[in-house]
């Protein structure tokens, strides 16, 4: 299915799946690795990350022609961490629960790399309306990345989801899993999960060779794009620009 460039389906389809902040840009790894060890500290992350990004995104693209070239960066921060203030506050008074538990990943926020970037690459070039989207697309993707790494823990580390009791009495808890290594097991799963499904996504695709890979489908995230034949450009300079 494809979607016009820069629409809001496009925008959330493509932060949730062909651009996931955590399983296929590999970005903010510190609250991802720290805070799954439950499945509600993860929704909280996940929402927490998600509010900040969508509102820093519109700012940002608000002020888009207003911001100097030379002052991008510390202006970006500023409105990040205005808005990262803002919910550490709410946090404190509405869930202080989840506040306590998440702790100082919260403040966290204002460096956290997938806000900085998409402020960068996205927010600040683009319209407000995109940005938004862009935004929410983005921190959902992080969101769902969240919650799949710390229910895969939660269970087998706890035997619970969101600490409720999900397995028989006789379940021993494998201690691991809500430990670090067992966060860099999960998400290198998880990972390699997401690559599978990708490659056999561009499998399907119309122009495959065989021996080469992909010749006009995902080529950022082709394993043999070095060996890649060109098949579909030359096609395309044959046929006036029409893949056969």
């Amino acid at each position: 299915m494809s979607y016009q460039k820069n629409s809001p389906a496009e925008r959330i389809v493509n932060g949730i799946y062909f651009e996931n902040p955590v399983f296929v840009l590999v970005l903010g790894m510190c609250p991802t690795l720290a805070t799954t060890t439950s499945v509600t500290n993860a929704i909280g992350m996940g929402l927490s990350t998600t509010a900040i990004l969508t509102l820093s995104n519109l700012f940002i693209s608000l002020l888009r022609n207003v911001i100097p070239d030379r002052m991008r960066m510390p202006s970006y921060i500023v409105v990040i961490a205005s808005f990262v203030t803002i919910v550490d506050f709410l946090m404190e008074g509405f869930t202080p629960a989840m506040y306590a538990s998440l702790g100082v990943y919260i403040p966290l926020i204002v460096v956290n790399c997938i806000i900085m970037g998409r402020a960068e690459a996205y927010a600040g070039k683009n319209a407000p309306i995109p940005a938004i989207f862009d935004g929410l697309g983005m921190g959902l993707g992080f969101t769902l990345a969240l919650i799949a790494i710390s229910a895969i823990r939660e269970f087998f580390g706890a035997g619970t989801l969101a600490g409720i009791k999900v397995t028989p009495a006789s379940f021993e808890p494998i201690s691991i899993f809500v430990l670090a290594p067992g966060a860099f097991l999960v998400l290198a799963f998880l990972v390699a999960l997401m690559n599978y499904f990708k490659l056999g996504a561009a499998r399907r695709k119309d122009h495959w060779d065989p021996a080469t890979g992909p010749i006009c489908g995902d080529c950022a995230h082709c394993p043999k794009i070095m060996n890649c034949s060109g098949k579909a450009e030359k096609t395309a300079d044959a046929t006036g620009g029409e893949e056969k």
